[in-house]
Formats: structure tokens, C-alpha cells, sequence
């Protein structure tokens, strides 16, 4: 079922931080097997936390929360394919990524609040304990695209690839972009935040390759530089 251990909570602050400057222009999230993306925390496990103290249990939590906002706050897109249940920690997972494509027979669950919990590790505001499938997911924009199980990966593929042909650093500002102003208020910062972006990107070598090729009818060749 793919479900999370103590130890892998560190393990996404780890894997965010080898990734971060690997020189990736995208990363694909899916669960092994065909139960589950991850079920959220393992009950093999519970005792482990619920034998912490409240100060040790806290930063137990912190570094849940940090490890999976360091997934979300990778410099280039990251995909989610979901082909099962995410539940719990499991959706916060989903929800770390960029883009999401679910199968139909994928569901989302926070029942935190069923198991006497708050919500944790989502940066939301879900306190819903029932379950979500995936038609009603991509209604109210939990994921972006319902796709047959049998493509689903070709598909999250397919679009990583489209997204790792353009310029990286362009991708890399527009995720940043689009991250920050949904975390700004003002129009203006938005828009001063974007005009930096864009003047950053000027000075790049992928501009100039770009017109180039634009005008010799290639494809680009982006190097990030």
C-alpha cells in the first residue's frame, strides 16, 4: 500500500535537497504497485509515535511538514500520477506535486480529523473525512486530468516531457511565480514578481537560442545557462 514510515519523512527532506541542484527538468511522483499511490502513515508504526512526548512528537511533525513542502518547493514542475488510494500523508504527498493526472480508480482522503487528529503535512484547508474519487477530484480541481489506469503513466510521461523540452529557466521562474502569488495578496507584488522574472530571463543564453530557432524553423536546444 505504499505507506510512509518515520523514517521516510526524512527521507523526502533528503531526496528534495539531492534533487534541488541535480540539473532535473522534471520529476514524476507514482506509488509501486497497483493498491495504492500511498495510503498515508504505516500502523505498524503508530506506536512508535504515539510513545513521544508532545515536544518530541512536535518536531517529529515539523520535519513531515518540512519534507514534504521541500518536494513542493523543488525548482522544476513535479507530477503526481495517482492510480489508487492517497490518503492522509499520502494525499499531502499528492498534493506536493505541480500537476496531477488520477485514474478512475484513484480516491483521496485526509481522515485526520476521524482518528481524533488535525489536519497535517497538507497546507490545506481539508477537514473532510470521507472519501474523494477521482471524477469529483478533477471537478473541483484536486487533480487536473482523469486518465484510463492503462496510459495514466504514459500520459504524466508525455506531459513531463513537453514541459522538460521548453527552457529550464523559464519553467523553473514561471513555478516560482505561480507558487509565490498565491501567497501574495497585492496584484502589484504579483506583477512586480513577474516583471523580475521575465527581465532575470533576458540574460540567459535560451532567449536568444530560442528566436534563433524560431526563425531557422528548428527545435530549440535549451541548455539553462
Amino acid at each position: 500500500m505504499n505507506s510512509q514510515t518515520v523514517r521516510m519523512f526524512h527521507e523526502f527532506g533528503e531526496a528534495a535537497l539531492a534533487l534541488r541542484d541535480s540539473g532535473l527538468r522534471a520529476l514524476v511522483l507514482t506509488g509501486s504497485g497497483t493498491r495504492a499511490f500511498c495510503a498515508g502513515f504505516d500502523l505498524d508504526e503508530i506506536e512508535v509515535i504515539t510513545q513521544m512526548g508532545v515536544r518530541e512528537f512536535l518536531a517529529f511533525q515539523e520535519t513531515a511538514t518540512s519534507g514534504i513542502a521541500a518536494i513542493r518547493h523543488l525548482p522544476f514542475p513535479v507530477l503526481a500520477a495517482v492510480h489508487g488510494p492517497a490518503a492522509g500523508g499520502g494525499l499531502a504527498l499528492a498534493l506536493a506535486a505541480d500537476i496531477r493526472y488520477a485514474a478512475p480508480t484513484a480516491k483521496f482522503s485526509a481522515a485526520f480529523v476521524r482518528v481524533g487528529l488535525s489536519v497535517g503535512e497538507l497546507g490545506t484547508s481539508f477537514t473532510l473525512s470521507r472519501l474523494v474519487g477521482a471524477e469529483e477530484a478533477e471537478r473541483i480541481g484536486l487533480v487536473n486530468r482523469v486518465v484510463p489506469s492503462e496510459s495514466l503513466l504514459d500520459e504524466t510521461l508525455a506531459t513531463t516531457r513537453t514541459i522538460a523540452a521548453n527552457s529550464p529557466g523559464g519553467v523553473r521562474l514561471s513555478k516560482r511565480a505561480i507558487q509565490r502569488n498565491l501567497e501574495i495578496t497585492s496584484y502589484a507584488a504579483a506583477l512586480e514578481l513577474e516583471n523580475r522574472g521575465q527581465a532575470l530571463l533576458t540574460r540567459t543564453e535560451d532567449m536568444p537560442e530560442a528566436l534563433a530557432a524560431f526563425k531557422a524553423k528548428r527545435p530549440a536546444h535549451f541548455t539553462g545557462r
